[in-house]
């Protein structure tokens, strides 16, 4: 996704980077490298927003951990805290082409908790980390009383939000400032050092979270987004990027105006959009971001932008670019490699490689 598809192409990997990209009439293999072949190769796939790593395939409680249902607002909630790097379902989109994942806590609460970038490899966290804080998942709207313990009209959700949101802006402008787990990452809220991750799905909801955003000069990112597609104008005007909801979610709620053809309606005005997995309240507790983005494929966004939606786009909202999402000289060697067309479901993904080892080379 650094440029045009290149045809009968070679990539060169050396200790984990990126090291020469171009068509095999340009580049010599070296003598001593091992050759991989493949139909079509693809950047690793980003999953811009899953939960996989903290809720896992057994959907027992000991392995369900991406919303905790104490309080209704709970920023300091690390995700790596909670991150199984063993998890099955971390090899099962792996297997998939998917190479890097922002996952954390869930929506469900007014503010579930903190969200973490890794890659679908290392044995434990710390070495599957890219980012250990990314973002706080904050969510608006009826979804935000899944626990039982947010507030349960939208009005009151917004001004324990806003309340926070002051209360954060105080104690920045303190001299002393306060060192409890709370205010410390309010603090790199307000100071827009990361954004908030505001799942709104009704139109109310992506209104208010404009407003709030503006209000406080802060950052934020759109997730969801359902009525997204009867608001361009609004959300183009704010700059801020949508990840959108899974095409293949079920509509209702506050999901009613849900389209398949969201994902194109938002990029086609000009508004910067990653696909996402989401998340499912059962067993298989995850889906392909792949699958997702072919759908979406099919439903106006076209080949080319969904793939890039899966990858170099959400790399850009992850703040990732600079190490993912194109097959580009100097970056990560993340890589995917497919037996025809990725979006077709009669395709397979034969080899994955992450920071430039060979981690699968037949789908099971």
């Amino acid at each position: 996704m650094a440029g045009e598809p290149i045809t009968n192409g070679v990539v060169l990997i050396n200790d984990g980077k990126i090291t020469a990209v171009g068509s095999a009439a340009s580049i010599t293999i070296p003598a001593n490298y091992r050759v991989i072949s493949a139909k079509v190769v693809t950047p690793g796939l980003i999953d811009a927003h899953t939960v996989i790593g903290l809720n896992g395939y057994l959907n027992q409680p000991h392995d369900q951990m991406a919303l905790d249902g104490g309080a209704s607002f709970q920023p300091e909630l690390r995700a790596t805290d909670s991150y199984n790097a063993q998890e099955k379902l971390i090899e099962v989109v792996r297997q998939y082409g998917v190479t890097t994942i922002h996952t954390g806590h869930q929506p469900g609460a007014l503010a579930s908790g903190q969200t973490m970038i890794a890659k679908t490899v290392g044995k434990n966290v710390d070495e599957a980390t890219i980012v250990g804080t990314a973002m706080i998942a904050v969510t608006l709207g009826p979804s935000a009383n899944a626990t039982g313990r947010s507030p349960g009209t939208r009005a009151k959700q917004v001004s324990m939000l806003r309340a926070e949101l002051i209360k954060a802006q105080e104690n920045e402008a303190k001299t002393e400032k306060p060192k409890d787990l709370r205010s410390q990452i309010m603090a790199r809220v307000i100071k827009r050092e990361i954004p908030l991750l505001v799942t709104a799905e009704a139109a109310q909801d992506i209104m208010t979270a404009l407003r709030i955003a503006k209000e406080f000069n802060i950052k934020i990112v759109l997730d969801g987004a359902a009525d997204g597609h009867m608001l361009t104008n609004e959300i183009k005007a704010s700059g801020f990027p949508v990840i959108v909801h899974p095409t293949m979610a079920r509509p209702g709620g506050d999901r009613a105006n849900l389209s398949l053809e969201n994902a194109s309606k938002l990029r086609a005005a000009g508004i910067p959009i990653a696909l996402q997995s989401g998340f499912e309240g059962y067993v298989p507790k995850t889906r392909i971001v792949l699958f997702e983005a072919g759908m979406a494929a099919a439903n106006g966004l076209g080949k080319q932008n969904a793939l890039a939606s899966i990858t170099i786009d959400a790399a850009k909202i992850l703040g990732i670019d600079n190490r993912v999402g194109s097959i580009a000289v100097g970056k990560d060697a993340d890589i995917a490699m497919y037996d025809g067309d990725p979006f077709e479901w009669t395709s397979h993904c034969t080899g994955v490689i992450v920071n430039g080892k060979v981690v699968s080379e037949v789908i099971k």
